[in-house]
């Protein structure tokens, strides 16, 4: 049984999310995933894949959150984490796509982790410049 979890995320939220290695199908094991807009028509977000490997490289369109960083507690990760922006799906938020968190930092069983802090606006904003540069 689907359940659909209430209250939807905010874009800059971290989430739980079996983030799909083929289209229309949920992935093996959850992974995080940034929340970069919300449908409530359909009860559906656009997510950003997240990884904690390789995160050492940064390609365009991609930026980092590490643990020594001011802002990363917020973010309810455990450990240092890329984000890629050219790697985005739209996906309903309920208990197919989404597991609960594994976050030792976040207070809520939901999907949820946490949140973008501030302090990385600036290295979101270039990577979105980036990913838009690609696209052109």
């Amino acid at each position: 049984m689907t359940i659909r979890f209430r209250p939807l995320p905010a874009p800059g939220d971290f989430v739980w999310c079996h983030f799909p290695e083929e289209i229309g199908n949920p992935g093996p094991k959850a992974r995080p995933a940034l929340v970069v807009a919300v449908f409530d028509d359909d009860h559906a977000v656009r997510i950003a894949y997240g990884t904690t490997q390789k995160t050492e490289k940064l390609y365009p369109g991609e930026f980092v959150l590490d643990p020594a960083d001011a802002g990363f507690l917020l973010s309810g990760l455990t450990q240092r984490t890329k984000f890629d922006l050219n790697n985005e799906v739209e996906v309903f938020f309920d208990s197919d796509w989404f597991a609960p968190n594994q976050s030792v930092y976040a207070s809520t069983p939901l999907p949820k982790m946490g949140r973008l802090d501030i302090s990385y606006f600036p290295a979101v904003q270039k990577a979105a410049k980036a990913k838009d540069k690609r696209k052109n």
